[in-house]
């Protein structure tokens, strides 16, 4: 965790994470925390790949009972005087990767991760500058997630006031996973966000190509925008991100425009990763 702090702050980076290098995955970490999760015989689900995956097993009340990740906030807090933030899963992924035996409800599954999420979220925010939700299923599901998804989601940040970002995407993993593989170039929920309490929309752009005048119907929130396509065998330029932070710039203003990856550094070497983050950064410097 040292280490990414580290790199990221040697880039120049203005608000660093911890790497997430203590965490099982992006969700089950949080998930497998609470109560009402029978832990040693986990579920089954269907993943954004069509794929079984072992997911948390839900047989009573989820609730949270303790902190999940304070001890991560502190000792992140500890270790850098830049701005900071920690990213929590969202409660609709929560309920889309559970086999759930209570609630026989998704709905009401999703309030109930909501709830745990928000407690969460309150005991986290006296250490953090930016709060994330991972919503990557919003775009998986986005038929489910027009019925349930934004009660569920203002229900997980109420109260926060702190900015709030939640990241949606098309599955990072899912490019690696299947050669050959694209990603639509449209987000069919993503932008419904803007009804929603968060102040930051999180957005996967680069690799997907995204069209960024769907960006004009976003006129409330900040747009943090991937500008890094984690997938590609060479890293981009400190011009290429420039080129494409211009592009954003015609649909957005300035100042509710961030410059950040697509998603999570996780299948790309230290060395790589190292050239994509100074790249965002003085790409969006040059600016």
């Amino acid at each position: 965790m040292r280490l990414a702090v580290a790199d990221m702050e040697a880039a120049g980076v203005d608000v660093v994470t911890d790497g997430e290098q203590r965490r099982e995955s992006y969700f089950n970490q949080f998930a497998n925390a609470l109560s009402g999760i029978d832990v040693d015989r986990p579920g089954e689900a269907i993943n954004r790949l069509g794929k079984r995956q072992a997911v948390p097993r839900v047989t009573g009340p989820v609730r949270r009972e303790g902190p999940v990740f304070l001890r991560d906030a502190q000792f992140l807090r500890a270790i850098t005087s830049r701005r900071i933030k920690l990213a929590v899963p969202g409660p609709f992924t929560l309920s889309a990767l559970a086999q759930d035996e209570h609630y026989r409800d998704p709905e009401r599954l999703a309030m109930a991760y909501a709830a745990a999420v928000n407690e969460e979220l309150r005991e986290l925010e006296p250490f953090l500058d930016w709060i994330q939700l991972d919503e990557p299923y919003l775009e998986a599901w986005p038929d489910q997630a027009k019925a349930y998804a934004l009660p569920a989601i203002d229900r997980a940040l109420g109260g926060i006031r702190k900015p709030t970002c939640v990241h949606v995407c098309f599955g990072y993993a899912f490019s690696h996973a299947l050669a050959g593989t694209s990603k639509s170039g449209g987000y069919r929920f993503a932008l419904e966000l803007e009804r929603s309490r968060a102040t930051h929309l999180s957005l996967e752009a680069a690799q997907p190509s995204l069209d960024l005048a769907a960006l004009g119907a976003i006129r409330t929130k900040t747009v943090v925008l991937g500008v890094l396509d984690l997938g590609a065998p060479t890293p981009e330029t400190a011009e290429t991100v420039a080129h494409r932070l211009r592009a954003a710039l015609r649909h957005i203003p300035a100042e509710r425009l961030v410059a950040a990856p697509d998603c999570g550094m996780k299948y790309l070497d230290r060395a790589s990763a190292r050239v994509r983050l100074r790249a965002l950064v003085e790409g969006a410097r040059s600016l």
